[in-house]
């Protein structure tokens, strides 16, 4: 069974951090792309960072360019989402997805590229 699942997520106040996890099983993680996803009540889902599985490439929003980064560990079959200097406008729920093309463009991911996703944890930032 393919699963991938969010943890990290919780509140914290604006300009602080928090790590998101994201935990595959089920697949070849190793030949995967992972996305990160974001959405914000009453708002469209938005892609917010991808990684590219070997060459490790990223891409992410401009919004939150020098503030996020994502990496991956493939001993753990886990992507993370550090995420410093947090906003108010960075509250929503995130998810992370994986993409079997393990293809990154150069913009934000786009959620038609991707195959699996997690249900999603939640971030709220506090101004």
């Amino acid at each position: 069974e393919v699963q991938l699942v969010e943890s990290g997520g919780g509140l914290v106040q604006a300009g602080g951090s928090l790590r998101l996890s994201c935990a595959a099983s089920g697949f070849a993680f190793g030949d995967y792309a992972i996305g990160w996803f974001r959405q914000a009540p009453g708002k469209e889902r938005e892609g917010v960072s991808c990684i590219s599985n070997g060459d490790n490439k990223t891409s992410y929003a401009d919004s939150v360019k020098e503030r996020f980064a994502t990496s991956i560990d493939n001993a753990k079959s886990t992507a993370y989402l550090q995420m410093n200097n947090l906003k108010p406008e960075d509250t929503a729920v995130y998810y992370c997805a994986a993409d079997s093309l393990n293809y990154c463009s150069s913009g934000p991911p786009l959620e038609y590229e991707f195959d699996f996703w997690g249900q999603g944890t939640q971030v709220t930032v506090s101004s």
